[in-house]
Formats: structure tokens, C-alpha cells, sequence
């Protein structure tokens, strides 16, 4: 029989640790994110996320690039 970890330990295997979801309600797509990158962009929306760093390896997004998702919000209201 396997011998199973606890929970956390479990969980803790399934990270991606320089990877974030794109933050647009509408993709969710993974971005890999380059280490210590200020902005990022979704290859799959096209929207750009200004990037903070917790540790050396594990990013997060803190918010968008408002000139450029803006931009993009106008070309699909058009």
C-alpha cells in the first residue's frame, strides 16, 4: 500500500511555484511568470499584470496595467 502524507503535504505537491492564473475573469489561463519580472503579460487575453515578488521564486499579481488592459477593454466594445 502507498503511504499517503498528510493534507498539506499532499496539496504542497501540487504547486507551481513561478506560475500565477491571469487574474481576467473571462481567461484564468496560467501565465508562467520570468523571475523577478515587474509586469506580465497573458498570452492568451492579451492583458498585462504589474508583478510583485513574496520570495525570490513565488510571484503574485497585484493588480493590472491599467493603459494596456484599458486599450484592450475599448477594442472590444467597438
Amino acid at each position: 500500500m502507498k503511504e499517503m502524507g498528510s493534507t498539506a503535504e499532499e496539496l504542497a505537491k501540487t504547486r507551481s511555484y513561478g506560475k500565477a492564473r491571469c487574474h481576467n475573469a473571462d481567461c484564468s489561463a496560467r501565465i508562467a511568470i520570468p523571475p523577478g519580472a515587474k509586469t506580465v503579460k497573458c498570452p492568451e487575453c492579451g492583458c498585462e499584470w504589474r508583478v510583485s515578488w513574496v520570495s525570490p521564486q513565488v510571484p503574485r499579481i497585484r493588480g493590472p496595467v491599467w493603459e494596456v488592459n484599458r486599450a484592450l477593454a475599448e477594442r472590444r466594445t467597438r
